[in-house]
């Protein structure tokens, strides 16, 4: 069982659910920033941007990509599955 919640594919560009929503619902719950907003990178790239919250709640962006991360950005989508599973 995995023991951290994470939210693993989230698009930069989604218009369905931006950024700014879902960060504002997260800062509701007045959650403690565990790992400050940084970016991370594949193949030299940034992929994405991440911050990580007291309890390791996860909030992971995909540079790039929209709704349906994985059709917009399948590398990327990918690494970030990958990395959820690996805990």
């Amino acid at each position: 069982m995995v023991s951290r919640l994470r939210e693993p594919q989230h698009g930069d560009t989604d218009g369905r659910i931006p950024v700014t929503s879902t960060k504002n619902s997260i800062n509701t719950m007045k959650l403690p920033i565990k790992t400050p907003w940084h970016a991370w990178y594949l193949y030299g790239e940034v992929g994405g941007y991440t911050q990580v919250y007291k309890g390791d709640i996860t909030f992971a962006t995909v540079r790039g990509a929209g709704h349906q991360v994985p059709s917009y950005q399948p590398k990327r989508s990918l690494s970030l599955v990958k990395h959820f599973l690996d805990g």
